[in-house]
Formats: C-alpha cells, sequence, structure tokens
C-alpha cells in the first residue's frame, strides 16, 4: 500500500534533524554510570537478571531439559546446535513423529544468536547478539512462530549517521535531498535521478558494481564503501554481488527497513519463544555441552542434525578453513540518562569511527525505564563465527565441504553456518521446515 509521501516527508527529515540539531548544539547529560567502571566485572559484559530462562547454572555441561540417567543410545534423533534450525526441526521430530530429540549446545544458553535477556542494572530486554528483528512474508513461517509466543507488531527503521546528520536507512527520496544537495518530491523525479546516477554495467561482477548500478557513485561512496569494508574487513570489489543487493533502494519516503506481510517481535523476547518451542516431553537440551567431544559415544545409524559451521565438521581432514566474521559488542549502561540516540539502531557507515553501528534497545517495544543501554558493534575475524564472507575463494571452498556434507551417511547440514548461507531469521525457520518436509519428514 503507498504511503503519502508528503506526510512522510514532513515527518521524517523534522524529527530527525531536529533530534540530530539538539544533539549537537546541548551538552549532553553525564550519564552516572556506564560500562567503563564495571569492565572488570566477573560477570563478563553481559549482565543476566535474575531467573533468566534458558540458561546454563555454570561453565559444566548441564542439562536444560532432561534426565541424568537417559543415555545417548536412547535417542532416536541427536541434534548440534539450539538455534532456530535446530529448534524448529527437534519439535517436529517430537511433535510429528514422536521422535526422542537430543539437542547438544555448546554455549551455556538456548536460543542460538537469538538469544536475549534482562539487563539486570537497566531493566532492559536486550539481544546478546546483536538486533534481531523479524520479517517475514511467509504465512507459513508466522502461524509457525506464533504457536509459541504472543508476537507484537513492530515496523523497524535504520538511520545512518552521514555528514553530521541523520538519514534514513535504506536510502530514499530524503537520503539523496539530504546527502546530494538535490530537491526530490515525487516518484518520478526519484527515478529519473537514479536513471541518471546509476552506474550501467554489461555484466555485474562484485560488490562495487552492484552497489554503484543502484545507487550511483556519490551514495556508493558515503553509504556503502566504508562500512562494506569495515563489516566484511573486504572492499565492495572483494565481495560477491550479492552481499550489497541485500539492502534495497527506495523511490519513494518509505522509511521502513524491510517491507514484509509480518513485521514484529516477540511480546516477552526471544528466549522465552525458545522456552516454549523446545519445551516438549520428547525433547532433551545439554547446554555447555560440545558435540565433538560425545561424537564417538553416539551410535551408528542415529540421525543427526548438525547446524554448526561445515568447516568445524570436517577439521580432522585438515583443508581450508572458510572465513567468519564476528562481532565485538561494547557495552554501556547509561543510569537516569533518557535516549541516547534518535532511533533504535544508528548505523555509522563512514571511516571515521571503527564500529558499524549503535543499537539503544530501550526504543524497541517502547520500554518504560529511566535508564537505557547502548551497544556498539565491531565486526573482527576472531570470535563466534556469525556471518559466512561470501567472495569467490569462500564460496568455491565451500562447495567442496557441501560434497563432502553429500557423502555423510545419516547427517544432515541444515542452517546458516552448515550451509554457508545468510539467513535472516525467517528464512532459517522456512528452510528447517522444507528441509524437514523433503528429507525427514515419514513418507506415506
Amino acid at each position: 500500500e503507498e504511503r503519502s509521501p508528503g506526510l512522510l516527508q514532513l515527518q521524517l527529515p523534522a524529527r530527525l534533524l531536529s533530534q540530530a540539531n539538539a544533539a549537537r548544539s546541548s551538552p549532553r547529560k553525564q550519564p552516572t554510570r556506564a560500562m567503563s567502571e564495571v569492565k572488570n566485572d566477573q560477570r563478563g559484559i553481559h549482565h543476566y537478571s535474575k531467573n533468566t530462562p534458558g540458561v546454563a547454572t555454570g561453565t559444566e555441561p548441564y542439562i536444560y531439559a532432561g534426565d541424568k540417567e537417559t543415555k545417548i543410545e536412547d535417542y532416536d534423533v541427536v541434534i548440534v546446535g539450539a538455534g532456530l534450525s535446530g529448534a524448529v526441526i527437534a519439535r517436529r521430530f517430537a511433535e510429528e513423529q514422536k521422535k526422542k530429540c537430543l539437542i547438544v549446545e555448546k554455549r551455556n544458553h538456548i536460543g542460538g544468536n537469538c538469544f536475549d535477556y534482562i539487563d539486570e542494572e537497566t531493566g532492559i530486554l536486550m539481544n546478546q547478539y546483536g538486533a534481531h528483528l523479524f520479517f517475514t512474508d511467509h504465512k507459513r513461517v508466522y502461524d509457525f512462530i506464533t504457536r509459541f509466543a504472543t508476537w507484537k507488531r513492530w515496523e523497524h527503521q535504520v538511520v545512518g549517521h552521514i555528514d553530521g546528520q541523520f538519514v534514513p536507512i535504506p536510502p530514499n527520496i530524503t537520503t539523496v535531498n539530504m546527502l546530494c544537495g538535490t530537491q526530490i518530491k515525487t516518484i518520478e523525479e526519484m527515478d529519473k535521478w537514479l536513471a541518471e546516477n546509476q552506474v550501467k554495467y554489461d555484466e555485474i561482477k562484485n560488490g562495487e558494481q552492484m552497489a554503484k548500478s543502484r545507487v550511483g557513485e556519490v551514495l556508493y561512496e558515503k553509504v556503502f564503501k566504508h562500512y562494506t569494508y569495515k563489516q566484511w574487513k573486504k572492499t565492495p570489489a572483494e565481495m560477491h554481488p550479492s552481499v550489497l543487493a541485500r539492502l534495497p533502494v527506495r523511490n519513494n519516503y518509505d522509511t521502513g527497513y524491510k517491507r514484509r506481510v509480518y513485521q514484529c517481535l516477540p511480546e516477552k523476547g526471544y528466549t522465552e519463544f525458545f522456552v516454549d518451542l523446545l519445551k516438549h516431553e520428547l525433547i532433551d537440551v545439554h547446554l555447555n555441552t560440545d558435540f565433538f567431544s560425545l561424537r564417538k559415544q553416539i551410535p551408528k545409524g542415529k540421525t543427526i542434525i548438525y547446524t554448526g559451521p561445515v568447516d568445524y565438521y570436517f577439521a580432522s581432514l585438515g583443508h581450508e578453513k572458510l572465513e567468519y566474521r564476528s562481532i565485538n559488542f561494547h557495552i554501556e549502561r547509561l543510569m537516569n540518562y533518557g535516549f541516547y540516540q534518535p532511533n533504535s539502531v544508528v548505523n555509522y557507515p563512514g571511516p571515521e569511527v571503527d564500529f558499524t553501528r549503535i543499537i539503544e534497545y530501550r526504543h524497541f517495544l517502547n520500554q518504560k525505564t529511566n535508564n537505557t543501554v547502548i551497544v556498539k558493534e565491531t565486526t573482527t575475524d576472531k570470535g563466534e563465527p556469525y556471518y559466512p564472507v561470501l567472495n569467490e575463494r569462500n564460496m568455491t571452498l565451500f562447495q567442496k565441504y557441501k560434497a563432502l556434507a553429500d557423502k555423510e551417511e545419516g547427517v544432515h547440514f541444515v542452517g546458516r553456518l552448515a550451509n554457508y548461507k545468510y539467513f535472516d531469521m525467517d528464512a532459517a525457520i522456512l528452510n528447517a521446515l522444507e528441509y524437514f518436509d523433503s528429507h525427514l519428514a515419514e513418507k506415506e
């Protein structure tokens, strides 16, 4: 449904610019406590509130669900990873085939990268691994997730801090006007501007060409070029075109990050959603448990669902490793502070700072509190593997691992890390549902 461009044109720039100008001209109230004062806290940077669900009590192997007397040979299915792919498949095995499932998770919590918790100091619900926003056009996916939680409509917006001002991301008419000094007012004028500025290629071979073919030279420099390098430690020219094609470009005033039929957040958080998703008498979950340490104990013939990094599974063969990017999270707790920034997510595409974005979790679901938490994200090659690095070298290498995976009898490789593919949450759920349909469902 087309929105009124006039109304949005008046609302968005006025709100963002006034906030940006106010922030620049007014001295900020000093926080009473920030992360720098608690950096030596033995809890680390994440301070779970008491009674946070789905978390191990220590660092030793921990049975979150199940009986310690149950032996591994008593299970029909062993699932590696308690994230979306593993949890969805476990639920279907348990419900539809009455098979007893063991989920082993090396982390100390359920939920994979979706895991969230209420911060003990501020009372704010926040994600441990970066903001997670749910979007989908697939009714099957929406019907599935709403069985296990109440979801609230949430239309996510992102702004970028560029040239000292907050501008809409993905780029739209307002973005072009603010960064390029134009006076575009209509869709027709925006289409004309795009046609005049988009770089034409006979064949798009890399991410730089993809970005320039969509937004032109100026927006490429201001929005895409440096952000891509900070995110991937590779220039856009070194990346596959699909990476730079993920962000849409708008020819109107639409400020929504994505336009999907269903856009929502779980009312009580993702962890509570996983608690209900995994709540089944035939699903046992062991946390702080490394699959590779018990791999030899699994009897031959057991079905294994592997959702971890595919190259880790075959590490003993000595092949080259696939590249992944991880994230360092720099948390600041600001007490009695009000809002730190005008939006939940503010991207910093320029080279002047090393972080890619700042997330202020208080904005999500309009949490009522006198405090706030901000998280600056910097990406790194070290740490937990989050993002596959999709360039020619890695995609070619993955095909070698895929050939090995296809020959691995009784083991099914499912999910972002196992398939070396960037899945949004809805795509991960749909992939798990459809994989079960085609490979694991009992044939009539």
